[in-house]
């Protein structure tokens, strides 16, 4: 028995070997956070950071807490909201790439938002 393929089913068996080979390279090449990895490479955090925000680890955390999770922050700021910020290296680029950082917003006391921000 001898399968043929017509020309659509062909482009669609395409697009999806793509989309699996990449989905695939995408999950193999991110790290999973870990507290323990995230204080002690503070230049590969970039690596960490995709898997920390989708997990929505730190909403709902008290500052303490986050502190405790990702330790100290590189800056802070306070008005009507407090705000930690953290560094978190440059990922590779052939490009100059600007270094990002982890904001995390807290409103009474509690992570409302963690988001990336360029410098």
């Amino acid at each position: 028995m001898k399968l043929r393929l017509n020309r659509k089913n062909t482009i669609g068996l395409i697009f999806f070997l793509a989309f699996v080979i990449s989905t695939s390279l995408i999950f193999q090449f991110e790290e999973r956070f870990t507290t323990e990895n995230w204080k002690s490479n503070h230049t590969t955090r970039y690596k960490m950071v995709d898997d920390l925000i989708e997990s929505q680890l730190l909403i709902g955390k008290t500052s303490e807490e986050v502190i405790e999770i990702l330790g100290h922050p590189s800056t802070t700021r306070y008005k009507k909201s407090e705000l930690f910020v953290y560094n978190i290296g440059k990922e590779p680029s052939f490009f100059e790439a600007q270094p990002d950082r982890l904001v995390v917003i807290f409103v009474d006391n509690k992570v409302d938002l963690v988001s990336l921000a360029v410098e």
